[in-house]
């Protein structure tokens, strides 16, 4: 079953950047991720409201500041999903292909059976 709440958190390409960033560093605030992109902290703190309400980050509050960082499990479900959207996809593109073969197998047919009747 797809998240749609979820795959619309991380279809923002600002969001997956933010994601990165998150992983590669084990975490970061709102001001220091900012410093990463070419977005402002106020924009960067609304992304990550958006990926903190569909469980991909979690914040804990440092002084001030919130701490984020990327929620393990929530982040292999994502995958997981992605995964089986690839999967059906590519059942779908295998059957298009078939279809596609058997077209033209029979235009071929019929065009060696024209060939045939002229001669």
């Amino acid at each position: 079953m797809v998240d749609d709440d979820l795959w619309s958190a991380i279809g923002d390409p600002t969001r997956r950047r933010m994601l990165d960033l998150l992983l590669s560093e084990g975490g970061g605030t709102a001001t220091s991720l900012s410093e990463h992109l070419p977005v402002t902290r106020q924009a960067v703190a609304k992304h990550l409201v958006v990926l903190d309400r569909v469980g991909l980050v979690h914040a804990t509050a440092i002084g001030r500041e919130k701490q984020f960082r990327v929620d393990p499990e929530q982040l292999e479900r994502a995958v997981a999903q992605l995964a089986d959207v690839g999967a059906a996809w590519d059942a779908r593109l295998h059957r298009i292909k078939r279809i596609a073969e058997t077209i033209q197998r029979r235009a071929d047919e019929n065009g060696q059976q024209s060939t045939e009747k002229k001669q």
